[in-house]
């Protein structure tokens, strides 16, 4: 259904997440208004994530959180960045 894009709200915000240490994770916070528990998210980022996992959720009200996982084996220090993200609305 692609009239739920047209109601799609996004954000963004730099993001230096520094070296991650293999099993380790870091998170940003975006502020997104309109973001709801249970929308959808898609994320990016600016750069090649390097074998990082990047995921996106809505944790609370206008608040959407970003993470990067490191489970490539070693460290992984990436490059400041700039995070984006796309608040679908639920149904």
């Amino acid at each position: 259904n692609l009239e739920a894009l047209a109601d799609a709200v996004s954000g963004s915000k730099a993001w230096d997440a520094g070296s991650i240490a293999n099993g380790a994770e870091e998170a940003l916070e975006i502020t997104v208004e309109g973001a709801a528990l249970g929308d959808f998210v898609l994320s990016s980022l600016s750069i090649d994530v390097a074998d990082l996992v990047l995921s996106g959720a809505v944790t609370a009200a206008d608040t959407v959180t970003l993470v990067l996982a490191n489970n490539s084996g070693g460290a992984v220090n990436l490059d400041a960045a700039i995070a984006h993200c796309m608040v679908i609305k639920k149904p």
